[in-house]
Parts: structure tokens; sequence; C-alpha cells
């Protein structure tokens, strides 16, 4: 379950208001808590010394008497946390679209002593910060604040932490009675023989052989009405020896700022029992363009139009496979799995269309300031688009795998009841990126699909389902905390997901719906990542109200 521990609120506000100041920093010598009328401040050499010796002085004391003895030291190791981060990658990321609104959401918080937005002078004692011997440490921002005084807005911090609160509750209430649904169901329809039930997760008996195809759409159209070619590369994972009918194709669409390499364990696992795995790398927003936005060559992470040339890529793959003779393929029932970004992708492909109107409402500039949602802030960028219909469906794809979507903006209600493929969705009730509840969720209620599967994996988090990276390769590594307990176990439920979903509504083999079930989910899970499968989602749980507009109020204050 996600969770703010039992740090009762007023202590989360302290901290988050000492460390939050401990993020912005020319030498500020002063910081200012304020709460309506009453202020308070202490002096950043006070900061210092508490930093280096544990030392309280009375000024101190006076804020950190509300929270315990072990969270004091967590602030105090927080104040000297240092980051690796290069003042270019610092600046470029300040700069982009989304750090923009990123900085205005903190300067409601943080302030000069002007009591203006604090949103510029943050940046800029980030960046000096970055460019400093000592490093991006909080201490360190701090001393580079371009003002002499820093505000921070208590009242403003508590009433933050409060809705982030409201909104950990919601999706922890509604994960619980979905776990209990499960339960429910696991019971009423058990296994009738675990022992004799295919191990799923295991590898297959089929030898993988890759190729990689270097690929060129000389006919891409931009969002503009423009052609230009757009090369990509994409990696074909064949499973050896004589087949007796046209292999099923799976096609796999990563996430922002991935790569090649993110899901090969899948494309290998799948490909070992039968499949033909085919995974393009969309250059727009894979992870050289992610080392582009942090060397300064890219000014954001991905540009509006990723949002129509993913699925284009996808299209231009089945198109090129047939073209290239492939003939051992099966080009006219194609499976479709993505993570995040490439959900989105998935579902894009299986019907949902880009939803201008909804993008329209839910992304003003105030409601991404104040949304609570962080993948919004790449949603909205599809909002920047021309508006007409790409066309971005493809009849060709037969089911959707999506994991960890983001969907409720960017496709919205309207949008994903056009999905009437099988699909699944995967979700994690500890994602912080695209959050369980809003983007999954209460989304998956709205599929248009009559066979749906929602697989809900409990403390799994955006990145749990990714395969391990090269060393090296990932210009902004996933910190080890961040992929939630044991990734290797919800690997090994993907494994065993995919290959099931597939075989059952890909290849048309009922008699794998049992490993699509409750009583399945309960089977494989280890301790303490729960695996929760439903297929509809009790009218209850979600208070009979699955509106957009609801979604919308779970990431505003």
């Amino acid at each position: 379950m996600i969770s703010l521990g039992a740090m009762p609120g007023r202590a989360i506000a302290v901290l988050l208001g000492l460390a939050l100041t401990a993020l912005p920093g020319q030498a500020a010598e002063r910081l200012t808590l304020s709460y309506g009328l009453l202020e308070r401040s202490i002096t950043l050499q006070t900061l210092e010394k508490y930093a280096n010796s544990g030392e309280l002085d009375n000024d101190l004391s006076v804020y950190t008497s509300y929270v315990k003895s072990e969270q004091r030291d967590q602030l105090r190791k927080a104040l000297s946390l240092k980051s690796d981060l290069s003042p270019v990658a610092v600046s470029q990321f300040l700069y982009s679209p989304q750090g923009d609104i990123l900085l205005k959401r903190l300067g409601q918080l943080i302030q000069p002593e002007s009591r203006d937005n604090g949103s510029l002078a943050i940046r800029a004692a980030l960046i000096l910060a970055a460019d400093d011997p000592e490093g991006l440490t909080p201490l360190n921002v701090l001393r580079r604040f371009p003002t002499r005084g820093i505000r921070v807005d208590l009242q403003k911090t508590l009433a933050l932490v409060g809705e982030l609160d409201a909104i950990v509750g919601r999706t922890n209430r509604v994960s619980k009675a979905i776990a209990k649904q499960a339960d429910a169901e696991a019971i009423a329809a058990p296994l009738t023989n675990p022992a004799l039930m295919a191990k799923l997760a295991n590898r297959g008996k089929q030898i993988v052989r890759k190729q990689t195809l270097n690929l060129v759409d000389n006919g891409r159209v931009t969002v503009t009405g423009f052609v230009k070619p757009r090369a990509f590369s994409a990696d074909l994972y064949l499973p050896s020896g004589r087949q007796s009918r046209k292999l099923p194709l799976i096609v796999i669409s990563h996430g922002l700022g991935s790569n090649l390499t993110t899901f090969q364990y899948l494309a290998e696992h799948l490909a070992s029992h039968g499949f033909a795995v085919a995974m393009p790398e969309h250059t727009g927003s894979n992870t050289k363009q992610m080392q582009a936005l942090v060397s300064g060559l890219a000014a954001e992470a991905a540009t509006p139009s990723e949002f129509v040339d993913r699925p284009l890529d996808v299209k231009f793959l089945l198109d090129e496979l047939g073209r290239r003779g492939f003939g051992t393929l099966d080009l006219t029932r194609v499976g479709m799995l993505g993570q995040s970004f490439g959900g989105y992708t998935s579902l894009a492909l299986s019907g949902a269309p880009i939803n201008f109107s909804r993008l329209e409402e839910a992304c003003t500039t105030e409601k991404q300031v104040n949304t609570f949602n962080i993948s919004l802030l790449l949603q909205c960028r599809a909002g920047t688009l021309p508006k007409k219909d790409y066309n971005l469906s493809d009849p060709r794809i037969a089911a959707s795998l999506a994991i960890n979507p983001i969907t409720s903006v960017v496709l919205g209600e309207a949008g994903l009841q056009r999905v009437k493929v099988p699909t699944m969705i995967v979700t994690g009730n500890a994602d912080t990126v695209a959050p369980a509840l809003p983007e999954q969720i209460v989304p998956f209620s709205w599929l248009g699909s009559q066979d749906r599967y929602l697989v809900q994996v409990d403390r799994s988090t955006h990145f749990s389902f990714l395969g391990e990276e090269e060393k090296g390769n990932d210009p902004l590594p996933v910190p080890t905390e961040v992929l939630g307990p044991t990734p290797e176990v919800t690997r090994q439920y993907m494994r065993a997901l995919s290959v099931a979903f597939f075989r059952t509504h890909l290849l048309n083999q009922p008699g794998f719906r049992q490993y699509l079930t409750a009583a399945y989910g309960r089977a494989i899970t280890q301790d303490p990542l729960r695996v929760d499968i439903i297929k509809s989602i009790d009218g209850g749980i979600l208070k009979g109200d699955r509106s957009q507009d609801w979604v919308l109020a779970l990431a505003e204050p």
C-alpha cells in the first residue's frame, strides 16, 4: 500500500517545509517559516551545524520537537544528500515544460522575501548548486538561493500534505477493496488442480534467436503535414525450429526514456514459449532522447508528436515485416504490449483516439501546477498537437496488454470506450508517476472490451516491471528504492501473465483462461507482492462514480 507512515500531518509539514527549503539555494542567511500571521526564522548556519554535528539550537528545536528522533535523523541526512546530476542536466530539465510546471508548484511553497512565486529563484539555486564543487545537496542549494531571505509557507505546505494524504487514503481504500473482491472470487472459483498447472513463469522449450532490423519510414508525415523520414531500429525475437503454423506476433512498446534492452527479458521469455516478438525503439522518446535532454541537445524528454509517432512506428513495423517477406509470422492477429508511454501506445493502437476535448478541459496551467499526478505533465503535451483524427488504431491488433499506462487525460473515458479487443491493464498501488487510481483502476472501468482484466500488484511501483538496464546505458538510473521490493518477482509475474493472456486471446486457447483468474493470482503471489486479478470492479468500490470528472478531482487539491 502507499503510505506516509505513522508520521502525523504536522510532523510531515514541518519536515517537508525544512526539506523543501533544503531544496532551493546566493548566500541566503535566514529562512522564515510562516503560518498565517505567525512567523519564525532560523539561520542557515543553524541548519549547517545540525547537518554536520546533529546539534540542535533553540530556534531549530522549536520545529524538530514536532517529530520523532528517527525522523530528525532522516532530515539531517537529507540536508547533505548529494545528487550527481550535472548543471546542464538540471538546467535542461528545469527549462523543459514539465520542469517549469513543477517549479511553479514548488514556488508556491518556497518564496523570496517579496512573497512572489519562488520558481525562478529555485531554478537559479538548483543550477548554481549543481555547478558548485560541493555538488547538488539541499544545503548547497540553500546557499545559492539568490536572495538573503527564504520564506516557506507552512500553511500551504500543511494543506499540500493533507491533500496528498487524502489521495493516498483514497487509493489505499480502493486497493484494499479490490484485494477483498479478488479474495472472494478466489474462494468462489478455486483452481481445480494447482499441482498440474503449467509453470508459465519458467522459460519455454524453444531456443530463441534475435535479429535487428534498421528501418526508415520515408513517407512519415509530421503532425504539421510535412513528409519527414523517421529512422528507428527494432529487435525481432523468433523461436527456432520448424513451425506447424504461422508464428503469433507480439509487439512490445517501451516507456519514456527506455530502449530495446528494457523488456528484453520478456521478449526472450515469450519467444521461448513460441511467440515471435518485435520491439521497436521509439527514437523520439527513448534513452538517447533522454541523453540528449540532459546533455543540452534536446528541449524536452519527448515532443508532443511522439503521441502520434509511436503508434505509427508500430504500424510501419508491421507493414515492413510483411514487405520483407517474414511469411512465417501471422500479421493478421497481433498482440500489443506496452509500459507507461508504451501502455498508451498499446491502447491507442487498440482503438483509443487522442481525446482533445478532455485535454483542453484538464490541461489548463492552473490544473497542471496543482496536480499530484506527474504523468499529466507528459499527457498534457498532447494537447498542443493540431486537433484532428490521426487514425492511430490498427485492425491487426487483436489483444492489448498495458502495464502502468498513462490514460486518464490523453485518452479519457470516451477514448477507452472504443477499445474493444481483449485487454489487460497492470497497475501498482505504489506508483507515484502514473498513480494507480486515476490512471489505471478507474480507466479500466471505461474500457469497451468484453474480455478485460485488471491486475493489481501490491507495493509495486512504476518501475517494478522493467528489466535490468545495462550499466552505463541509462542517463538517469532508477534508484533501487524506487523499483519497489524484489523486482525479479514482479518480472516473474509478468512472464507468467503475458503468456497466459496471449495464449488465451491471441491463440484462442481457452485452457489458459484459468491463469487469468483471482485464484491464479493468489497461487503465484510471493509476499509482500500480492497479485489481485479481477475482470470487473464491483460498483461499490468506486462509490458508483466512474466519471472522468471524479478522476481529475483525484489529481487536484
